[in-house]
């Protein structure tokens, strides 16, 4: 008798195996806090040159004081890697004449002084890991995903050959182990070296977790084991943040801002909602259509190599519809088309082989114009103040929504077209609401509440053809 048998005899979604998945699931809640700390740890706040002391300093201040040492770039700040082998005293008189020659110009000397408004320590400040030595700050995420995959080859194999919950074990171990030896690490080598080690520690919970629940359930309850643990990856991610956020000294005037505070106002409370349910829609309708390769009447490899070709242009047409018919249209019309184009194909008899695929990738190119458009609406919508803490709460919506999308498949015993009419529905639905949402075409970067707040009153101010054009290259 073979063991999915013998689980369906004695019941294959009880107690126990409710046990084993929560069990295995709460390793999975660490994943993300060391796959993407390098966002935090390698952080480099605005620098620049120390500048060591001069008794004719005395009676500078320390504006002045940078003004004849460091040199600036074109829109007046001051260079981050350079300063003036001699101080430039009169730039006290017209500081916006230039040096008189660039031989006088070199790189820092004496190390630098770092802002520590939003992050007291990070591994660039701790070992200077700015300028010249920028790309040791980078290769840190480099180790890391290079012990990943030492990691993925090691444990991959042992946990065949030696046993799931034997590897798991060892692979929990090792990463404490690693994780508080790398917290302590008193040099950059250390860190390197430990953070590999942390990586090849870590792969091996991420590869066993989902593997071992699988086996442990019914083949009805292997769907719902599968996003389960997925889930508790993006909750792993919020808590991320919002430990790291707890932790960090905030100097900012208006005190600290949380999750919460999405909500406290109409406007942004209004502009919280709307954004959440798009950003749900985007991804339900865009992993829905990714995962359904064999629905459409073309071969899977070749639908999943269209579909990826298909993203390009869209990216690029969108683009340019963007900065002509605005970001609310763009972003309610793409999700909007994108439903229609699911829905076109449960209307489309199966023979039209041909005219389904078309418009199959019609609709991927449409959920992926969708996909790149709410990034960059969703950024300009929120003020300063509280932008990451809305990036993360409409990536965590959109993860459920990606989570959600493949059970809908599960939706065809009920009716065979019920997958894609909840598809097609869900993405006009959140496409309609985007109508809902302020236009940010041209429109400063809120940076309070009391930003967004106004702005619906009196309309987003509007910025000048110069800045507008640096804008656009910024974001390019």
């Amino acid at each position: 008798m073979k063991f999915e048998d013998l689980l369906l005899e004695i019941g294959g979604f009880g107690r126990f195996q409710i046990l084993i998945l929560f069990i295995l699931c709460l390793p999975r809640i660490n994943l993300p806090m060391h796959f993407l700390l390098h966002n935090f740890l390698a952080a480099t706040p605005s620098h620049h040159c120390a500048i060591p002391h001069q008794e004719a300093f005395v009676n500078l201040t320390m504006e002045e004081v940078l003004l004849i040492s460091i040199p600036r770039e074109p829109d007046g700040t001051f260079r981050s890697c350079e300063m003036f082998s001699q101080p430039q005293f009169h730039l006290l008189l017209n500081s916006s004449l230039q040096p008189e020659n660039n031989s006088i110009i070199q790189h820092c000397q004496h190390g630098w002084v770092y802002d520590d408004s939003q992050f007291t320590s990070t591994i660039s400040t701790q070992w200077d890991l700015v300028c010249e030595q920028r790309g040791l700050n980078q290769a840190t995420a480099t180790f890391f995903f290079i012990g990943v995959t030492m990691g993925a080859v090691v444990f991959g194999y042992l946990s065949d050959r030696f046993g799931r919950k034997a590897m798991l074990l060892l692979s929990l171990v090792c990463s404490v182990i690693f994780g508080m030896l790398s917290a302590a690490s008193i040099s950059y080598s250390m860190l390197a070296i430990l953070r590999t080690l942390t990586g090849v520690a870590l792969s091996g919970v991420s590869l066993i977790v989902l593997p071992l629940g699988m086996e442990w359930v019914d083949i009805q309850h292997r769907t719902f084991s599968g996003i389960l643990t997925s889930i508790f990856w993006s909750i792993g991610n919020m808590l991320l943040a919002m430990a790291l956020r707890r932790m960090a000294t905030d100097k900012k005037p208006g005190g600290s801002y949380s999750y919460i505070s999405l909500f406290k106002t109409p406007v942004l409370r209004k502009i919280s909602l709307c954004s959440g349910a798009v950003w749900f829609g985007v991804a339900f309708s865009y992993y829905g259509m990714s995962m359904n390769l064999t629905g459409f009447g073309l071969n899977m490899y070749l639908s999943q190599f269209v579909f990826g070709v298909i993203e390009i242009p869209a990216k690029m047409i969108m683009y340019v519809v963007m900065n002509r018919a605005g970001r609310r249209q763009s972003q309610a019309w793409a999700l909007i088309l994108t439903g229609l184009c699911i829905g076109a194909n449960v209307i489309i008899p199966k023979p039209f082989t041909s005219l389904r695929s078309v418009v199959a990738i019609m609709g991927k190119g449409f959920s992926e114009a969708a996909f790149t458009a709410v990034f960059l609406y969703t950024s300009e919508l929120y003020p300063t103040v509280l932008r990451q803490n809305g990036m993360g709460y409409t990536s965590f919506v959109a993860r459920l929504g990606g989570a959600l999308a493949p059970l809908v498949f599960l939706l065809d015993e009920v009716w065979r077209s019920l997958p894609e009419v909840t598809y097609c529905g869900v993405a006009v639905c959140c496409g309609s609401v985007a109508f809902l949402l302020p236009e940010t075409l041209n429109a400063h970067l809120p940076e309070g509440i009391e930003d967004v707040e106004r702005a619906q009153v009196k309309g987003p101010p509007q910025i000048s053809a110069p800045e507008g054009m640096l804008l656009q290259s910024l974001l390019k």
